[in-house]
């Protein structure tokens, strides 16, 4: 089953997204990668549920997005284009991490769909 892993919060001003978050939930930040596209792994707890990132927002309108585990994101983004779906911005490698593709759903809902793979460049 393809579940969520991993969700993205957008932010005008990532550094006091992460302050506002810490103070309100607890929840602990890492700075990841370089100043041209800063991005904060979010750490929400330990056991069950899931972790994500902030990072600056892009344009305006982008809002919380979700990220599923899939095997395939080749064969998952085939899917979401016959079932409907969108593809918003193509496979792309996080490196050392896997394969990322965001789509939108029937309702334009941007998810992504992340298959890992340490090797991806």
């Amino acid at each position: 089953m393809n579940r969520p892993v991993h969700f993205e919060i957008p932010s005008d001003n990532p550094e006091k997204a992460t302050a506002f978050y810490g103070k309100v939930f607890g929840w602990t930040f890492n700075k990841w990668g370089g100043d041209e596209m800063p991005y904060w792994l979010v750490t929400t707890g330990e056991g069950d549920g899931i972790n994500g990132g902030i990072l600056k927002k892009q344009h305006p309108g982008q809002v919380t997005t979700n990220t599923m585990g899939v095997a395939d994101v080749d064969a998952m983004t085939a899917a979401v284009q016959e079932a409907g779906g969108t593809v918003v911005v193509p496979k792309m490698a996080i490196p050392g991490m896997g394969w990322l593709v965001y789509a939108t759903d029937l309702d334009g809902n941007v998810f992504g769909m992340m298959q890992m793979d340490e090797a991806a460049k």
